[in-house]
């Protein structure tokens, strides 16, 4: 006997998919992982060092480059899922709008880091 797959609400609908798409959709929710890993770690590591620019600036870049980590990590979930349910009842990709949220955080704080080292002293 087999024991229940969690989470029951994306594997108690529809039919088992094809297992390539599923492995599919599991390595874009790791490489999304990954992203929001690496995002955390660069929030970590703007917050620890001890760069040339404001205090403030400096706890801003960190602070947007975490949320975006934290961001990316819901996204991965939330795709993963919506994507296995929608693989199993047969209906359309769901869009992925999350890669935009991930661009604007880097983007700001290129911009915030950039504003922050030409207005040093």
């Amino acid at each position: 006997m087999s024991s229940p797959r969690w989470p029951s609400s994306v594997y108690g609908s529809g039919r088992e998919p094809d297992p390539r798409f599923s492995l599919a959709n599991e390595r874009t929710f790791l490489a999304w992982i990954r992203t929001s890993l690496a995002l955390l770690a660069m929030a970590a590591a703007v917050d620890a060092l001890p760069l040339q620019i404001d205090e403030r600036a400096q706890a801003a870049i960190a602070a947007v480059l975490a949320l975006t980590g934290l961001a990316a990590a819901g996204h991965a979930w939330r795709g993963w899922v919506r994507t296995e349910r929608a693989m199993r009842l047969d209906l359309p990709m769901p869009g992925n709008a999350a890669g935009i949220v991930v661009v604007v955080g880097v983007a700001l704080s290129g911009v915030l880091l950039l504003v922050a080292s030409l207005l040093r002293a």
